[in-house]
């Protein structure tokens, strides 16, 4: 029996056919790692929207001090900060989730800081809550322009609202495709997590003889042996 792909595949048949066909399977499976280069890419990125939360907080406070930001310029300063720990979130849904799916386990069952939407992720989950989040950012940036109404030309602002109304169909649709998924993955992790009912405590210590008797059977004793 030739052993092939470092004995992770067994061929059955002897031959060059039994050999090549589990190898180039296993050698397109390996090519997913090719992806992991990739998220820690994004972790760079991640990296410089840290940078660049910490210049849009540096900006606010430094106008808020020196009372050249009115009421409108620390809201949009502060509409600036909220979308760029957004778009962070969904680098972290990108990275962790995509890694998860379609690279390898990372192996954090049962640790105390995973996140609850990991214990349950898939393609389709992961879609959804990538839907979502971009909603939520297009969301933020439609409230900038309607902060500044008076700046913002009125075609960008019909523009703003029709793309948000498209993000916002997509992600119903998506959420509508996966429901039924989704809550077989969360009845599933139930059902792991599920304590196995008990079995009543049976007293084996009468000997049958002291078992007390049926009550059916007691109640035909006593007609039968009753008077008419």
């Amino acid at each position: 029996m030739a052993v092939v792909a470092r004995g992770r595949y067994k061929g059955k048949h002897p031959g060059a056919a039994a050999e090549t066909v589990p190898s180039l399977g296993y050698a397109l499976f390996a090519t997913r790692w090719l992806q992991a280069p990739l998220y820690f890419g994004l972790v760079v990125a991640q990296a410089v929207y840290v940078y660049e939360f910490f210049g849009e907080l540096r900006s606010l406070v430094h106008g808020v001090v020196t009372r050249h930001a009115d009421e409108n310029m620390v809201m949009l300063n502060v509409l600036k900060l909220v979308d760029v720990v957004m778009i962070a979130n969904l680098l972290i849904m990108v990275i962790v989730g995509g890694y998860e799916t379609f690279v390898s386990r990372i192996g954090l069952h049962g640790h105390k800081d995973q996140p609850e939407w990991l214990s349950h992720v898939n393609s389709n989950v992961l879609k959804v809550k990538l839907a979502m989040a971009i909603v939520g950012i297009s969301s933020i940036h439609l409230l900038q322009m309607f902060v500044s109404i008076h700046d913002t030309p009125q075609r960008e602002l019909i523009w703003g609202t029709s793309i948000h109304m498209a993000f916002i169909v997509s992600a119903c649709i998506l959420a509508y495709m996966a429901g039924p998924m989704e809550a077989k993955a969360l009845s599933l992790g139930h059902e792991t997590h599920r304590v196995p009912p008990q079995r009543p405590h049976q007293d084996h210590s009468l000997t049958p003889s002291q078992e007390p008797a049926p009550a059916a059977a007691t109640a035909v004793s006593d007609s039968d042996g009753s008077e008419p």
